[in-house]
């Protein structure tokens, strides 16, 4: 750890993915690459330090396009120098070259009377102009028209946000236009992984909305999108492990990235984030079941034979006059574990509670020094008549769950024990109803 994903791009017909990599106590930049964005292919290191580069370890930043189009160019940190640019124009992306004289800023000699921070770097291209957001507390925008000489236009945030300070750690940016708005993804040491919606003009960003996409937690953290060739922007996060480290450690894993999430923005300027489509391709052994009622205070089990433990897609609808309800996934037969994905009507919540997973769901350590929650629950209504729908995908150790089309998403990694895959709708305070539930054996996409 970290794992973070970075400098995503879709180029000559691949999707690529860049993450980061310890190598004997060094930070690297993985690099793989897909078709589908199921079945993925290592390549050799993306980005590492050399002993002609300034830097010492590669950190956060992102690749695009330059003003031909026939160049990928990677904007990243360059640990103990600065921020960096380096291109490639390689068939696979496995060859880059970095460019003289980087870093393009360095470090500032003294950072606390500096007005800026050479950290976390986001480029683009507007107007024929390259532009990039330098990450971190005293974030800034630079701008360039050769990629070689850069000088700084001022702060990022025009203004700030209700309850949003503009001091507030912006690290791990991606900016990009999505329809007729800008939106800034990113994450805040402190608060974790949140997005901005607003306008960019006259060099600066003006927020019009703010919204978490992590709640409680960072356990879904440093997002970072692309767009495809079919337009659309998909976004991949690395979701922690919240073991501790004598616990994790010997695993020899630390997390992994979510599924990708297509984003497109709502009337109301809220981001809806939902599966790729292509995910449907690993769908079978399908079974379903029609208006199934819950008891009050009760559940129901819905038979579901898994080839796999726990590598399943779950669909249900769901409503009711119940104060709470939902789905429970990797239930035990005796009852003692199970994960619970609800919905509070009287509070407006949906959540996913893991307290009851497994014996090693424990609490760990996290980033910045925060504490995994058990439970993570986010602000969610539903109307008079709308149905409660979940999609809800299970793989083995990680659990996501997408609701009404994208309004909200939640992703947790759990610890079920072998044979506690069980699935049941539930109610308390009152009864539910499902007009439809769907489960789905899902192929497995490693080699192995």
């Amino acid at each position: 750890m970290p794992f973070d994903p970075n400098g995503n791009i879709y180029w000559r017909g691949r999707h690529h993915l860049g993450y980061i990599y310890q190598e004997r106590g060094t930070h690297y930049w993985g690099h793989a690459s897909s078709r589908d964005l199921l079945h993925w292919r290592h390549h050799q290191p993306g980005l590492f330090p050399t002993l002609d580069s300034p830097e010492t370890g590669i950190f956060s930043g992102n690749s695009f396009l330059d003003k031909s189009g026939k160049r990928v160019i990677c904007l990243y940190h360059g640990v103990g120098a600065g921020n960096c640019i380096a291109w490639s124009d390689d068939r696979a992306l496995e060859t880059w070259h970095k460019q003289e004289g980087n870093p393009i800023v360095p470090n500032p000699a003294d950072p606390e009377k500096a007005d800026y921070t050479s950290w976390d770097p986001c480029g683009w291209i507007d107007k024929g102009i390259y532009y990039a957001v330098f990450g971190g507390q005293k974030n800034t925008v630079w701008k360039s028209k050769d990629l070689r000489r850069w000088t700084r236009c001022g702060p990022f945030l025009a203004h700030a946000y209700p309850g949003i300070d503009l001091a507030e750690d912006i690290s791990c940016p991606d900016f990009f236009k999505l329809g007729e708005k800008w939106v800034m993804v990113c994450i805040s040491h402190r608060l974790g992984t949140r997005y901005y919606v607003g306008q960019w003009r006259n060099e600066q960003f003006h927020p019009e909305y703010h919204e978490m996409m992590s709640h409680g937690d960072n356990q879904f953290f440093a997002p970072e999108s692309h767009t495809d060739d079919q337009g659309r922007r998909i976004l991949f996060a690395w979701v922690l492990d919240g073991r501790n480290d004598a616990a994790r450690l010997p695993s020899g894993w630390s997390g992994m990235m979510s599924l990708p999430r297509v984003m497109q923005l709502g009337a109301d300027n809220r981001l809806l984030m939902t599966p790729v489509a292509e995910v449907e391709a690993l769908r079978y052994n399908l079974v379903e079941r029609k208006e199934v009622k819950v008891p009050a205070d009760g559940e129901t089990g819905i038979p579901f034979d898994a080839v796999a433990d726990n590598v399943l897609e779950l669909e249900v609808e769901l409503t009711g006059n119940a104060a709470e309800f939902g789905v429970k996934v990797c239930c035990s037969p005796d009852g003692r574990q199970e994960t619970v994905i609800g919905f509070n009507a009287a509070e407006g919540k949906l959540f996913i509670d893991t307290s009851r997973t497994g014996p090693n769901q424990q609490l760990g350590k996290m980033i910045a020094g925060s504490q995994r929650q058990l439970v993570e629950s986010a602000a969610m209504k539903l109307g008079k008549k709308e149905f409660l729908k979940l999609r809800v995908f299970v793989d083995r150790c990680m659990v996501e769950v997408f609701a009404n089309e994208g309004r909200q998403a939640l992703s947790r990694v759990v610890y079920p024990t072998k044979g506690s895959t069980g699935i049941k709708l539930y109610a308390k305070g009152g009864r539910a109803k499902a007009s439809g539930v769907r489960v789905w054996d899902m192929m497995p996409t490693n080699p192995y």
